[in-house]
Order: structure tokens, then sequence, then C-alpha cells
């Protein structure tokens, strides 16, 4: 076990290197937004406090990949729709995770996530009455494909890390209007320039999770979308880098009198230091009766629109598949009401 701790040590050790090195280089703001918002509606039902959760759900690739490794089904899978704010039709995901055949090998998965920013109106400047020329319209997307890895090194001590493709496409825009140039007898036009507004890059995610051996006291810690500056043009930002460390445990541990496959009350608690606005705590909470309906409610602070988030869950094993439908509703101040709603397949 020694050499286990070990591995925390000069992991915490990265980790705050690498939060170090963030907070040095803050920016008021970062692109690829979209990496940053919760997708799960289990997890964003319980305020997205899940980075110590280990549970062996697919969606844990999204939150801290340690949390795979724990897995005791042959496939885990999720399909989920978030309707975002202003019109945002924001993620539609899909992900799975698969163990070994060996199960000392761990655990691998992969996920993709779109994301369907709604209809831009384009112009340009033009010396007419306008000042302006309506160049019809587009709907920028953003795409993440993720390849995730966990594993178990002890019954108490787990780690995994993805490498994810980003791709963010505001489209093909045109930056000059056309001319026509006189020149003696000749006449040149010189037609639309258009340029394309698409990039993409590598990022990468890295976690563990350590069973404390007290009942079910997890630790886990997380840093998510690390990668390299990306550049439009002239200007140039940072992914959405986050740093979170976490705490979870089922409360009626304490009371042995309790059946623990009639009544669970999971309670979770995230600190997180986002590298483009304050740090942030996350308090979510989860009741389960019987395995099969779960409700849930979670609290962020601070906060500018959001605060308190709410859930619910259904499971139940149907001819030896596990089927589950979860659902999360978060009031955003002025902005719409977010919904999330997935669906969770293991066999």
């Amino acid at each position: 076990m020694k050499k286990y701790f070990q591995i925390i040590i000069w992991l915490c050790f990265l980790v705050f290197t690498v939060e170090s090195q963030a907070q040095l280089e803050k920016r008021a703001q970062t692109g690829f937004k979209f990496l940053s918002v919760s997708t799960d509606a289990r997890f964003s039902g319980m305020g997205d406090a899940g980075t110590s959760l280990q549970h062996g759900y697919s969606t844990a690739m999204f939150y801290n990949p340690a949390g795979m490794a724990n897995m005791d089904k042959y496939v885990d899978a999720h399909f989920g729709h978030t309707q975002w704010i202003a019109d945002i039709n924001y993620i539609n995901y899909g992900i799975a995770i698969q163990p070994f055949q060996n199960d000392n090998y761990g655990v691998l998965g992969f996920s993709v996530i779109a994301v369907k920013y709604g209809e831009i109106q384009k112009t340009i400047k033009y010396n007419n009455e306008q000042g302006y020329l309506d160049v019809g319209t587009h709907e920028p997307i953003a795409i993440s494909m993720q390849l995730g890895y966990a594993k178990m090194l002890s019954d108490k001590f787990s780690i995994g890390g993805n490498v994810k493709w980003c791709q963010l496409s505001l489209g093909t825009y045109t930056v000059s209007y056309p001319q026509t140039i006189i020149s003696g007898n000749d006449t040149t036009v010189i037609p639309f320039k258009s340029e394309e507004f698409e990039r993409s890059s590598i990022a990468f995610d890295f976690g563990l999770i350590y069973q404390t051996g007290f009942k079910s006291l997890s630790l886990g810690m997380s840093v998510r979308n690390f990668s390299q500056e990306i550049k439009f043009i002239e200007e140039g930002f940072q992914m959405p880098l986050t740093f979170k460390v976490g705490l979870s445990m089922d409360i009626l541990d304490l009371f042995p009198s309790i059946d623990p496959k009639m009544h669970s009350f999971l309670l979770a608690v995230d600190a997180s230091h986002p590298r483009d606005y304050d740090e942030q705590l996350n308090v979510g909470c989860e009741y389960s009766f019987m395995n099969m309906i779960s409700l849930r409610a979670g609290y962020t602070y601070p906060a500018d629109e959001r605060d308190f988030t709410f859930g619910a869950g259904v499971m139940k094993e149907v001819g030896g598949v596990l089927v589950g439908v979860d659902y999360s509703y978060a009031p955003f101040g002025i902005f719409d009401n977010v919904h999330r709603i997935s669906v969770h397949f293991a066999y």
C-alpha cells in the first residue's frame, strides 16, 4: 500500500503544479466552454458534485475518469440531451465503457459530445444606406470525442485519464465585399472574400479516487481540459482548465440498523478552481430507495444566476439489462430554466 500513497503524493504535486501555473496565467475568458458544462442528468441534479464518486458509470468520464474503474458490468452506456440557455440546443452526447476481458487491464471508454449553438445572422460592412450587407445565416457547432481509461490499482485506489479531440466551427464568413475597379478600358471585379473560422485542439483529463476504508468515505481529485493555447486570427485563448477536489459518503452507513439495500443517502462535496472565474463549492445529495428510485438536490456557491438544482431517476433490471432514466432541473435566473435528461443502459 505504501507505493500507492507515493503515487498519490506525486499526482497531488503534479496537480497543484498545473493549478499554480493556471493561476499565474489566469484569464478573463476561455474558449470551448461547452467542455465545462455538466452533461449528465444525475450529476447535474447533485450540483455537479461528482469528483469522488466511484460507481463505475460511464458518465464518470466527464467528471473524474477514475470513477469508471469500479465497474461490475460488461458494458455501460449513457445517452443524453441538454436544453441550454439562450435557445442553445446545447449538448447531445453518447458514451460507453467496457472492461478488458482480463479485469487486471482496467476499463476503456469512448464518448462523443455535439453542440448546436443556434442560428446566427451574418453581415459585413458595406457602403450603403444600412451600412452593411446581409450575407446569410450560419449555425456554429462544436464537437468533442474522448478516449478514456481507468484502472483499480487496489481495492481502495483508482486512477483514470482522458485524451480528447475538440473542434469549434464558427463557419465561413465574408471578410470583404465585392468591388469594381475601372482602369482605362479595363474593368476588374473583386468578388466576396471569405475565410473559414474553425479550430481544433487536443486536451487531457486525469483524476484519482481513494476509498479511505472508513465506511464508504471516498476522496477524489481531477484536472480537466489541460491543453495548449488556441488562436482565432490574432486572439489567443485557453480551454476551461478546471481543478477539483471532493469527498463523498453514504451517510446512512453511520446507522447500522438501516438496510443499505433499501435506503441510501449519498452526500458529496466538491471544491473547484476554474481558470476563468472564482472558486466554487458544489454540494449534492441523492436519496435512493431499493436502488430503483432516486431523488437528488444540489447547491453551487458562489454563482451568478444558478444555485439550486434538482433531479430524479428510476432504474430497473429488465431481461438482464439495467435500464435507467434520469432528469434534472436547474433554475437559471434571468435565463431559461435548464432541463437535462439521460438514458442509461448496462448489462
